[in-house]
């Protein structure tokens, strides 16, 4: 992480790592079943989904839903509901493998045209006395297909870190300023 904002919140700027902030907004871009995984409906939508490869089946293995194949038929049959422990790690399996699905999509969607134009706004210094405010502005840029693909790669594997550089190497094409926008108030984007 770039350095100049170690200190961030000594002065009362507020604002989020620019690795946290491109990693929320990849996993926006993830939709998925509306209906609540504590109803029929929910979990009957997640079952499907995740039976219906043996992507889904690693998934629940991975979340830790181990139950016999008696107890995965009566649930998809909807004759009993699964406990509220295992509600969630259905809940858990979904979302894994839905990240996993869409992976390329989002790829293939950031990419597109050349890259993505994101506004990057700077931390919120509403807080900090005068004499230490930094004179930042709103800056637009466009993100290039390595760095979305690095990017989405970094947010499937959870891995901060990667996320971390590929943000650097992001904003390294702001100039000098670069530095300013290791922290930021918000990110926005639209693919």
């Amino acid at each position: 992480m770039a350095g100049r904002w170690m200190n961030l919140g000594q002065y009362n700027a507020r604002g989020v790592r620019g690795a946290d902030a491109l990693g929320a907004g990849i996993e926006n871009m993830v939709t998925g079943i509306h209906s609540p995984a504590n109803t029929d409906r929910g979990i009957a939508a997640r079952l499907r989904y995740l039976t219906a490869s043996t992507a889904g089946y690693a998934a629940m293995e991975r979340a830790g839903v181990t139950v016999t194949p008696r107890t995965l038929f009566a649930w998809l049959a909807e004759e009993r509901m699964p406990n509220a422990a295992n509600r969630r790690r259905l809940d858990a399996a979904y979302w894994d493998l839905r990240r996993h699905n869409v992976a390329a999509d989002l790829k293939r969607r950031l990419a597109v045209r050349g890259g993505t134009r994101v506004e990057i706004d700077p931390v919120d210094q509403t807080a900090v006395d005068r004499r230490h405010r930094r004179d930042l502005a709103t800056r637009r840029l466009t993100v290039r297909p390595r760095h979305w693909n690095a990017a989405v790669d970094a947010w499937l594997a959870d891995d901060d870190e990667a996320l971390d550089a590929v943000w650097d190497d992001v904003i390294h094409d702001l100039g000098s300023d670069y530095d300013s926008y290791s922290y930021i108030s918000s990110l926005g984007w639209h693919a």
